[in-house]
């Protein structure tokens, strides 16, 4: 389980869907997702997109802090927006084991560079 914003917990299906997909497959599926979130005409996800579309994730019961705060999480740029990139970054963020798997995958890269 994660916690997105204040009382918001949803189970994190992410590890057994990178376990079946693979990475390639796991980012397309992220990239849908983005889509499915994203403003149209601007190509990014905005608050009003975010908002309109939030059920889609399960979402619905969140306030509009609460949206504007993942938002904020998510933005990297700091355009109030979220671009593809960071859509993808941050859904990795809030899975605990797909974070901790990473810090073991670039450990090893690392580790092997060294060799």
């Amino acid at each position: 389980m994660a916690t997105l914003g204040r009382d918001v917990v949803f189970e994190d299906f992410f590890p057994s869907m990178m376990e079946k997909l693979g990475s390639e497959g796991f980012l397309k599926e992220l990239k849908n997702g983005f889509r499915a979130l994203m403003d149209k005409e601007r190509e990014v996800i905005t608050f009003e997109s975010l908002k309109r579309n939030s059920a889609l994730l399960g979402l619905e019961g969140m306030s509009d802090d609460e949206l504007m705060c993942m938002l904020r999480e998510g933005d990297l740029n700091g355009d109030d927006c979220l671009n593809e990139k960071e859509f993808c970054v941050l859904m990795v963020r809030l899975s605990p084991d797909l974070m901790e798997k990473s810090r073991m995958w670039f450990a090893q890269s690392i580790e092997n560079d060294l060799m």
